[in-house]
Parts: structure tokens; sequence; C-alpha cells
């Protein structure tokens, strides 16, 4: 049963012939002094596909959380289709008001119970756990209908622990069509996606569209928009700046419009790579899906090597060893020839590494301390930080200062709460921690995940400019754009098995998206030297 809402005037849209699904007016929210959302109009129709973008903070969270009722606007309203051609006003800051009216969100990060199939996990929560098999015979059967109709199918009897990740995303899709979700917000959907899978979203998002569905596609990557919109939002602080068609606006124009000047990507220089800084010799280490196996490579001085793989086939077990908070159980892993250096997270940070750890709000950070003290983490028994045991807050102040001015940091000063930064001045704080002092290795795992095209840029810049430093970065990253704009050789990891490294001129993305998905004869005929 539908929960009620409030009817509103009638409206005939935007003018487009096919009837609004969905329409947000004067929406504004404030936290406090920041104003997220500046009284924003939106409008979905039948059958559309809006592609929102945004810089980190720009507000699109924030409008998709009021949208779904996880937050309530201070001003404006929000109305649904009502299924007679008219729009009904949806009660602010009701989740369950949203589900009803037909909104569905599929969220970066998967909600699903691994232990459960994927069949357990569509129906969970629409229906009382003594449901007698005739009725669950007909959920299935609509399931399967569903599935077909959008191509979306998936083996609905296994458990989804031991699904792909495209798997995993198909249900989580199907959970929100499974409710009658007409308007379906997917927040970055591709991010864990090899380019075959990608591909099939894309082709899944369109039949959906061609089912009369509205979708709205939340992404940082500009050639999925160029590849499954058709029009485009732009939010910029808060406001909207921006609503057009795709037709006839460049990648070079958007991300203008989101940031609010030209950006440009950093170019990688020919560079003789130096001496072995990291080496691995048949490494095995790790448990379970996550684990490598065997694993060898090389490493050297002013040398970006990239590692490619689905999330979960050992790119977690190859970090944890590089950071020294896992140990080889079989093999041996050396830092500039020393097996001690790697044997713990304190060693391997006085061995000069720096560590861009994949989940920067919970490996990355402490929330809760200041700018001056994430930014001191590491280094807490270095003379520049402490004196006799006591840490020297002055001296604390003027290098997070420092930092702020180095790194672009936005931030009010040294002493704010890290926790209340953008995700992308948060990315900041850690990649100025894990630069500093010329380390002579970067571990840097999904340095960009989650991040707009200009603060992708600024790490992207950074990191070259510790390559050409002399600092020997192994690149752990999704992003296959990034990683072969990047990286001088490239290795990927399926199974927990590496296959090259390659030179970077001798992949392109559907290579090694076939490679991920464990075809291997699609290697290029001459591997590299390690």
């Amino acid at each position: 049963m539908r929960s009620p809402v409030e009817p509103a005037a009638r409206g005939a849209g935007r003018g487009d012939a096919r009837p609004p699904l969905l329409r947000l007016s004067g929406v504004t929210k404030r936290f406090g002094e920041v104003l997220a959302n500046d009284s924003i109009d939106l409008e979905l129709a039948a059958g559309e596909i809006l592609a929102l973008l945004g810089e980190n903070g720009a507000g699109k969270t924030t409008l998709t959380s009021i949208l779904f009722g996880h937050y309530a606007a201070d001003a404006g309203t929000v109305e649904v289709a009502d299924g007679r051609g008219g729009l009904v006003r949806l009660p602010p800051g009701r989740p369950e008001a949203a589900l009803a009216a037909g909104i569905g969100m599929v969220h970066q990060h998967f909600t699903l119970a691994h232990n459960l199939t994927g069949f357990e996990n569509v129906v969970l929560g629409t229906e009382p756990w003594w449901r007698p098999r005739p009725a669950r015979a007909g959920a299935r059967a609509r399931i399967e209908a569903l599935a077909r109709r959008t191509g979306l199918e998936v083996e609905l009897d296994r458990p989804v622990g031991t699904l792909g990740v495209g798997a995993r995303q198909r249900i989580e899709i199907l959970k929100a069509l499974y409710r009658e979700a007409r308007v379906l917000v997917l927040d970055e959907p591709t991010a864990v996606l090899t380019p075959q899978e990608a591909e099939g979203l894309f082709a899944a998002v369109r039949a959906l569209a061609a089912d009369g569905r509205g979708v709205i596609f939340i992404t940082h990557k500009l050639a999925e928009v160029e590849a499954v919109a058709e029009r485009v939002v732009v939010l910029r602080q808060g406001r909207k700046v921006a609503d057009r068609p795709l037709a006839g606006t460049g990648r070079e124009e958007l991300a203008r419009l989101m940031v609010g000047r030209e950006v440009r990507e950093p170019i990688r220089r020919p560079r003789t790579p130096g001496a072995v800084v990291l080496e691995l010799d048949r490494v095995s280490a790790g448990s379970g899906r996550d684990r490598i196996e065997a694993v060898s490579l090389r490493l050297r001085e002013g040398e970006i090597l990239g590692i490619a793989g689905v999330s979960g086939n050992g790119q977690a077990a190859l970090a944890a060893l590089v950071a020294g908070l896992l140990r080889p159980a079989a093999g041996r892993a050396r830092l500039a020839g020393s097996e001690a250096a790697l044997s713990s997270p304190a060693a391997a940070v006085r061995a000069g590494v720096g560590r861009i750890p994949e989940d920067r709000e919970r490996d990355g950070v402490v929330g809760e301390l200041d700018l001056a003290s994430n930014l001191a983490l590491e280094r807490l028994g270095a003379p520049e930080v402490s004196r006799f045991g006591f840490l020297r807050r002055r001296a604390m102040r003027a290098r997070a200062r420092a930092a702020i001015e180095g790194f672009a940091i936005r931030a009010p000063g040294p002493d704010v709460p890290v926790r209340l930064l953008s995700g992308g001045n948060m990315q900041k704080v850690v990649l100025a921690r894990a630069l500093d002092g010329a380390p002579r290795l970067v571990l840097a795992d999904q340095p960009t995940r989650g991040l707009d095209v200009a603060a992708t840029a600024f790490v992207h810049e950074r990191l070259l400019a510790a390559r050409e430093r002399g600092s020997a970065i192994l690149l752990i990253s999704e992003d296959l754009d990034e990683l072969l704009a990047l990286s001088d050789r490239i290795a990927v990891l399926h199974r927990g098995r590496l296959v090259g490294p390659f030179p970077s001129e001798r992949l392109d993305v559907p290579t090694l998206g076939l490679l991920m998905a464990g075809h291997e004869a699609a290697a290029p005929a001459v591997e590299a030297a390690a």
C-alpha cells in the first residue's frame, strides 16, 4: 500500500512530451553556516536518463538524500507522479514514503546480505518470513520477468557472497525495481565494474528508460555521461549552474561547468627508472577471496606500476602487505632489499613508505582530530612534531598551514576537525601526509575514488611530481583510464594471481577489461621485463 502524500498542483512539466515523474522546486538545505542546496529546481521525465554532476561538496548527496527522505529540506517541495498524469507532494523526511512513491536508490557501496541468495536479497523486507511456497514462486516469476525485460539477468539461487560485483549490482537494481521504483537514482554505479560490466549496465539503464522509468545517474566519469545520459544538470557550491541536453556539450565544457574553470589533466613524461625499491618474490598472503598467490613484481625508483582488477581479487591483500599490515605466508617481500622494512606499519613508515589507503574515512584520517594532528599522525616521533615526549603544537600548526596552502586544502585552518571537510579535501590531507618528506615508495590505493574532475587532476599531478622526484609508486586503481594515463607499466590481479606487468602503451581499456575477467589470452604478446 502506498503511503499518503499531500496533493500538489498539476503541471505540464518542462515542455517535454513525456510526462514528468519527478519535480523538485526551490529545494534549499542548510547545515549550520553551510548552504548545501540553494533553491534548486529539477525535473525528470518518464523514459529520461539524467546525469547529475558536480564537484565533491557541490550538493549532489544532500539533494538525493532529500529526494529519498533521509533529510528534510528547509524550503521547497518534492513532487512525484501520481499515476494519473499529475504530481503529488512527497512528505519530507520519510524514506518509507519515498519508497512507496516509487523512488529507488542504488548506492555506490552495496547493501546486500552476503549469506542470502540473490532471490532472498531482492524480496527481503517485502514479505513475512513464513510466506507460503506459491507466493514465493509468484515473486520469483516476477523477478525473472523484470530481469529479462531490463537485461539484468543474474543467478538468483547462489549466495550473494559468491557472486561477482557486477552480479551484485544487478541484484541491487532488481531490489529497487521489485519495489516498483519508477525513479531510480544510481550513485557512482560503475566504480567497481569491468568495462564489459559497465557496458552491460549502460544497456540495462537504457532498457529501464525504454520501459518508461526515469534514471538519475550520478558519476564523476564524463565518458560515462556521454555514453548513457541525454540531459545533464550541474551543481556547483550548492547551486544549479546548468540544465541542458547533452548533445552539443563536450567533456571540457562539462568539467568547466562543474568547477568554474578549465581543468587540465597532467601528462606523464618518459623517464628512465632507477634502482629496485619494492620486490615481491612469489609472495602469497591473505585469506579467502582477498588473497594473493605466488605474486612476483619489481618496482623501481621514478616508476609508477599500476595494478588493475575487479574489487576483491587480491588488491586489499597486496596493499596490506606493502603497508606492513600483512606478512607473507610464503615467498619474500623486500623494500630496498630489506624484509624487516615491511614487517609492521611503523617499520614501513620509517623505511619511507607513504600510504594512501583505499578508504580514506576508515583508514586514512581520524575524523574527530583536527587537520594538524591528522597530518602528524605518522611522524609523532619526529623532532619537528614532538620533543621529550610532548607534541609541538605550534610546529604542527605551521606544518598544517603549509600543507593547506601547498595542497589547496579548503579548510578554515589547522584546528578544524577533519570530519567537517569534503571528501576531496579529506583526500588532500591524506595525500599531503603520504608525500611528506619525499617518500621512497608511495602506496596509492584508489587515490581518486569518488573525487571530482578537479580533485582527480590535482592528485594525478602530485603523484606524477613524486615520480619525477624519484619515488616509486604502486598505483592500485579500478579506474582504467587513470591507470593508462599515469602508469609506466600495468599488471592485472585476477583471483589473487598477477598477470603482467606490461608497458601501458601496449594496453587499452578493452584489453584490460578482458584480463580483469580472467581472459589471459588477451594479454600483449610480449611481456615487459619485471
